[in-house]
């Protein structure tokens, strides 16, 4: 049944999209890619004269297209708001959160850490940051298997691409910063919780009730 946006998935999707958002900078700011569609898109703007941001929203537009067909109006809305939201909200940020000095290892710590908190809210939200997370969440909707581990699948083959484009270093501060952001999805998000955003929905409660 359809349910309406409320304030609740409002307060949720926006933490979603800044601290995404974040993760984007801190990225960008390291010359580090990570997975999905974020990655493809921070790895074509290192070699494009595009910002992050346009890419990031081009790229997802076919995927956009999928949620609709295959998760309904609700589910591609909330989408369309969070991928628009990423897009115009990293680049902003990008301008105006400088670094003096930003360590390779802590760009790759702290943006797999704020990509991970940030995607997490916006699945249990009911929506997606677009792309390949689209299809993750569909699979494990179909099948059970983990979303998460469906995102560190398709990494590796952006991880390929990249290793044309960015030194040995980088490559492998990326690689940490990616599997930090898969396993925090793993270990912290249930495919049910998308249904309200509260944990253990869908489960009985330790006291037996429904």
């Amino acid at each position: 049944m359809r349910r309406s946006l409320t304030t609740f998935d409002i307060q949720g999707l926006a933490f979603g999209i800044v601290m995404t958002s974040l993760s984007v900078v801190f990225l960008k700011a390291g010359g580090l890619v990570t997975g999905q569609t974020a990655g493809i898109a921070l790895l074509l703007s290192y070699v494009l004269p595009l910002g992050f941001g346009p890419l990031f929203f081009a790229i997802g537009v076919p995927f956009l297209i999928l949620a609709w067909v295959k998760r309904g109006a609700e589910f591609a809305i909330r989408t369309i708001l969070v991928v628009a939201g990423i897009s115009t909200l990293s680049q902003y940020l990008g301008s105006i959160v400088l670094f003096e000095r930003l360590d390779t290892w802590v760009a790759a710590v702290l943006g797999g850490m704020c990509s991970g908190m940030g995607l997490i809210a916006i699945f249990r939200h009911n929506a997606s940051a677009g792309g390949m997370t689209i299809l993750g969440i569909i699979l494990e909707h179909k099948t059970g298997f983990k979303a998460g581990w469906f995102q560190l699948a398709v990494d590796a083959c952006v991880f390929l691409a990249a290793a044309f484009v960015l030194t040995p270093g980088q490559l492998v501060y990326s690689f940490i910063g990616a599997m930090i952001t898969n396993l925090a999805i793993v270990w912290n998000f249930e495919i049910a919780q998308s249904r309200t955003g509260r944990p253990g929905y869908g489960r009985p409660s330790p006291g037996g009730e429904g």
